[in-house]
């Protein structure tokens, strides 16, 4: 059970984490932020313990990708980006604690975990939820279609506009 006073709020991760190659992962840049560290010491660190970071613990994203995350998140630019980022699964994510040793990467990573495990839980009660309705919509007949086909909608996520942040001139 998640702690009140956590490092890191579980929905600030939770906003870190993306579906590239239908897996959850967190970006290396990101990763940085969290754990105090600049993106190099990062992958300096996983570069000397590569044997702990097999194919699906952590993927190095391809130019394409990085592309469509940009156009994705909205960025213009991730500041001349010299080697293609790496992206760690949730056991890769697990794996930096043994590869970053401080109280702090220890720290976040619990909070990361909890992340991880709320983001899956979600997702199976999701999913046990669309069985029942599959299951009541079999049972229904067609006028109560549009309800269902609504249900659905609701359960779908949305992508939600971003605010601009900076000050406005309504006048």
């Amino acid at each position: 059970m998640p702690t009140n006073n956590a490092v890191i709020p579980i929905g600030r991760i939770e906003k870190l984490i993306l579906f590239i190659r239908h897996q959850k992962v967190i970006l290396d840049k990101d990763l940085a932020l969290l754990y105090g560290v600049r993106t190099k010491e990062l992958n300096k660190a996983v570069s000397r313990n590569s044997k702990r970071f097999p194919e699906d613990f952590m993927i190095t994203l391809t130019k394409q990708e990085v592309i469509n995350l940009r156009f994705q998140i909205g960025t213009s630019s991730w500041g001349g980006i010299r080697y293609l980022p790496r992206a760690f699964t949730e056991q890769g994510v697990a794996m930096l604690s043994s590869v970053l040793k401080s109280d702090q990467a220890v720290e976040v990573n619990i909070e990361i975990m909890r992340a991880f495990v709320r983001l899956r839980q979600m997702l199976s009660s999701n999913a046990e939820l669309s069985k029942r309705l599959d299951d009541l919509e079999k049972k229904y007949d067609i006028k109560f279609k549009s309800v269902f086909e609504a249900i659905r909608q609701l359960m779908t996520p949305s992508v939600k506009a971003k605010r601009k942040i900076g000050f406005r001139d309504d006048e």
